[in-house]
This record gives C-alpha cells, sequence and structure tokens, in this order.
C-alpha cells in the first residue's frame, strides 16, 4: 500500500450538517459510552458523504466527538483507502478497476479515456467536476470491465460507454448503474442459461406442509 497523507491545503474549519449529526449520534448510541470510539469508521463515511473527502479538521471534529485522541482517527483515516484525503470531483469519483480480470476485458481502454476526458489519475479535474483513479478488485470479476462511480457500480463497459457516462455526469445528468449490455446480476450475457423455470424459485413446486404429533411441521 502506498503511503497515504492528508491534503497539503486544508478548510479553515469543518462542521457537521444537522442530518450528519444526528445520523453520528445514532451510530453512537450503538456502543457502551466507554466504546464511543467504535463509531469511527461510520462517522467518517458520514462525514465523507457530507463534504465528498475527509479533511484534517474533520478529523479532529470526530476526535472530540468520540472522545478519540485525534492521531487515532487519522490512524484509521489513512488506513482504509475507501476515506479521500484529498477534494474529489463534485460530479463523479470514477474508480477503474484494474485487477486481472478486468485488464484483461479492456481496463486500461476505459482508463486511456478516462485520462483524456479528465486528466491524470488521482488528480482533480480543472473544473473540478471529476476525479478518476484505479483500484484493485472491486467483486465484480464476472461483469468485467467496470467501474464504481460514487456509491455504484457500471459493469460490461466499453471506451465507448464509459466516455458517454462521463458526458453525462458533465451534463448533470444521473447515469444509469449496473451493465452495460442488460445483463442482470452476473448471469451470462444473453441471459440465465440455467434455474430457468419459475417453479424453482416462486414457491409452486413447494411441498405441502403437515404436521406431525407433538413434533414440528415437515415437509410431506
Amino acid at each position: 500500500m502506498s503511503v497515504r497523507r492528508l491534503a497539503k491545503e486544508q478548510p479553515a474549519s469543518f462542521a457537521f450538517s444537522k442530518a450528519t449529526k444526528a445520523k453520528a449520534d445514532w451510530w453512537i448510541s450503538k456502543y457502551p459510552e466507554t466504546r464511543r470510539a467504535s463509531a469511527v469508521i461510520p462517522i467518517l463515511w458520514l462525514v465523507q458523504k457530507q463534504e465528498g473527502w475527509v479533511s484534517e479538521p474533520a478529523i479532529r471534529a470526530i476526535g472530540d466527538l468520540l472522545g478519540m485522541p485525534y492521531i487515532r482517527v487519522l490512524e484509521v483515516a489513512t488506513f482504509y483507502t475507501m476515506f479521500q484525503l484529498e477534494p474529489v470531483g463534485t460530479a463523479a469519483l470514477i474508480q477503474v478497476c484494474g485487477t486481472t480480470p478486468c485488464m484483461l476485458r479492456g481496463a486500461g481502454d476505459l482508463m486511456k479515456v478516462c485520462e483524456k476526458k479528465i486528466g491524470p489519475k488521482d488528480t482533480l479535474s480543472k473544473d473540478g467536476k471529476f476525479t478518476w483513479q484505479e483500484v484493485e478488485c472491486l467483486g465484480a470479476c464476472a461483469n468485467a470491465p467496470m467501474a464504481q462511480i460514487n456509491d455504484y457500480y457500471f459493469e460490461d463497459l466499453t471506451p465507448e460507454t464509459i466516455g458517454q457516462i462521463i458526458d453525462d455526469f458533465a451534463a448533470g445528468k444521473a447515469p444509469q448503474p449496473g451493465s452495460r449490455v442488460g445483463r442482470n446480476s452476473s448471469e451470462p450475457e444473453g441471459g440465465a442459461l440455467t434455474l430457468t423455470d419459475p417453479k424453482l424459485y416462486d414457491g409452486s413446486a413447494a411441498q405441502p406442509i403437515r404436521k406431525l404429533p407433538n413434533s414440528d411441521p415437515v415437509p410431506a
């Protein structure tokens, strides 16, 4: 893992929004008072959802909220790569999977499109709308190549479709996540080849239940 540091330029302050604070309090309530620090990961995530990234003033605010030394919050924020330590695009954070299955299916070409349209990876675009990154496996290998954009997976991508997605975000649209070839979940392209009989899963073929004396119901 590469060294992760806080951004050189930091905001002067941070404040929890009303909604973020309410949700943070909800997370804190799930733990004993002496274990408030256990809520640090979900609260870091809430802060990132509010601001788009995790700043140094935010880390201090979380430490104060949870009664944690600031360095302990910093340790968590810098360890988990899901936390962005620098400002990211306001329209889209594009994380392109660069692990073997996606690379074999053309992830490198997706990255070329991102670099052409957005700029260097791990760098905020000039208009402030986009950031793109190369990341490790996101667990959607069957639908390679794919990318996580903001909170959602976009799968079965091509250079053309990733380019259109970027253009749509730039125009203020909300592209539909999921497969770009119309497949459902990780089924084969063109549709499922097995378990296609609805009776196998809609309950119509279920056996009737009979009850034995002094026993739990069992299938007939």
